[in-house]
């Protein structure tokens, strides 16, 4: 139905005409939906507001595809039955209006069929998307880009993500356990083309001397199966049961060293002895002074390092410095007649200070790692703990003696120098001085002598009032002991001069 509507007006205005339909319209098409304009019935049915979004999908039949494939961004997100167009594309908002809502740098390319992991995250769009095509039309499959990096030259198929990771296009990752030659140990360490040349992944070589004919120090004396005697984990550990075969066990380092270290001849058939004598005579620096019983003090694993219990065997345990000692030091003769003491004073009889008037036991104060350094001793099992400063004192300070007996306990013996009250305040330093530091001291005087130090007396030094010791002249309390020359009443208002003056000033007085 339409109407024709006339606009009369100035001369020469036309009169225009449009369909009801064009009227009713919200707003303008976009520029790419505008020769749609003059019918609605091109995106909508008026009978089935639903049908809008397969209408959408006549004219757009590569998103009607995709959504039927469930591949790329409208196959991941939405599909006819479910999701309108107009939920994302609105229209009727004029000419210029964008429809499509797409920002490249806000996009999260998840929602495709090809989500962007590793080296893929920093490339730019342009790099696989052709400048005017549509964003859809971008190749997803690893050869549309990588196809000059192909080394095998397509030999190996289209699926290079198989093997090769997003991250970079050197790392490979690719499970040879699907074939018949599985990767083990050294195999697993060794890059592809060591044994693929070419590279080429068909027809490769799988028996042991087909690669190790050039480490084959039995030049095929033992046949080709290698692997009887040789393992993966390396070429030249073997994994000959030598104990079986020959009643010697190879441990330690004698399954590191070569066959051929003992069996010299390369006859495997010759004698070969099996005393530790027999082929570390050279190494003996006891020169048989311990024995041939190696195994006793020495193991397998390294000649020099000792497995030998000296507590359980000697009764002497070797430790800290003593466990450095080489043992010729103690034992300078034949084991069977040499007759060691496991007492201090046995060997350092001639390094102690003391003269033996400590007694034997010196391990009672010295460490095992030096004769000097490491002094211990429990101070606080004497008379006399050890607090403060006088913790970090040394033992010479206060014993000058080595016999340690005798050392005064009196403060003034050690800090008569740095007594400031001259011995006006008695020996009883420690009634006010800590000895965390001679300079640190708290004494409470209101609490300890009843006379609170106020006003002028917190400032005054404790000789100007204590000029004896205390325990020689006892102070009195009262103002007129110290203050009587002050006196300018001449004692005539009594001894309690507080009354009227203050702590603060003698000067100032207050009348009541």
């Amino acid at each position: 139905m339409y109407a024709t509507v006339a606009f009369l007006g100035n001369p020469g205005q036309r009169a225009w005409s449009a369909n009801v339909e064009t009227l009713l319209m919200p707003g303008k098409l976009s520029q790419a939906h505008a020769k749609y304009e003059e019918s609605c019935t091109n995106c909508h049915d008026k009978a089935d507001r639903a049908r809008q979004t397969p209408l959408c999908l006549d004219c757009h039949k590569d998103i009607r595809a995709d959504i039927a494939a469930k591949h790329g961004l409208h196959g991941n997100i939405t599909n006819a039955e479910k999701t309108d167009c107009r939920g994302c594309h609105t229209e009727h908002k004029g000419r210029g209006a964008d429809i499509v809502h797409f920002t490249p740098s806000g996009f999260n390319h998840d929602l495709t069929s090809f989500a962007l992991k590793g080296s893929h995250v920093g490339i730019a769009c342009e790099a696989c998307h052709r400048k005017n095509d549509p964003y859809r039309k971008a190749e997803t499959g690893c050869l549309a880009c990588h196809k000059d990096q192909d080394v095998h030259k397509g030999s190996l198929g289209k699926d290079c993500a198989s093997c090769h990771e997003p991250a970079a296009w050197s790392t490979v990752r690719f499970d040879h356990d699907k074939t018949d030659f599985k990767l083990r140990d050294a195999h697993t360490k060794i890059a592809c083309n060591t044994c693929h040349f070419g590279p080429r992944y068909k027809g490769t070589p799988k028996r042991c001397a087909d690669c190790h004919a050039p480490d084959d120090v039995h030049r095929g004396a033992r046949g080709e199966e290698c692997g009887k005697c040789h393992t993966m984990v390396n070429w030249k550990s073997a994994k000959f049961d030598h104990f079986k075969e020959t009643q010697f066990a190879l441990n330690g380092a004698h399954a590191d060293i070569p066959c051929t270290a003992c069996h010299t001849s390369g006859n495997f058939k010759d004698k070969t002895p099996k005393e530790c004598i027999g082929c570390h005579r050279a190494l003996d620096s006891h020169a048989t002074r311990f024995g041939a019983e190696c195994g006793s003090c020495h193991t397998e694993v390294h000649w020099k390092p000792l497995e030998y219990d000296h507590l359980k065997s000697a009764k002497f345990a070797l430790v800290g410095a003593h466990a450095k000692l080489d043992c010729h030091v103690c034992h300078t003769a034949e084991v069977k007649k040499q007759r060691l003491g496991n007492t201090c004073v046995a060997c350092h009889r001639a390094q102690d200070p003391h003269g033996g008037k400590l007694g034997t036991a010196c391990d009672q104060c010295h460490g095992n790692e030096t004769w000097r350094g490491g002094v211990r001793f429990d101070h606080d099992l004497t008379g006399y703990p050890l607090l403060g400063q006088h913790v970090l004192a040394s033992c010479a300070q206060c014993h000058t003696s080595l016999s340690f007996k005798g050392a005064s306990q009196k403060c003034v013996d050690c800090h008569k120098s740095q007594d400031v009250h001259k011995g006006g305040l008695g020996e009883d330093c420690a009634a006010c001085h800590s000895p965390n530091g001679w300079k640190i001291w708290e004494f409470d005087h209101a609490k300890e002598t009843g006379f609170a130090l106020t006003g002028a007396h917190r400032k005054i030094t404790c000789n100007d009032c204590h000029r004896e010791p205390p325990k020689k002249v006892k102070l009195s309390s009262d103002c007129a002991s110290c203050h009587a020359k002050d006196d300018i009443h001449v004692g005539e208002f009594g001894r309690q001069c507080q009354r009227c003056h203050t702590t603060i000033s003698f000067a100032a007085a207050k009348i009541h």
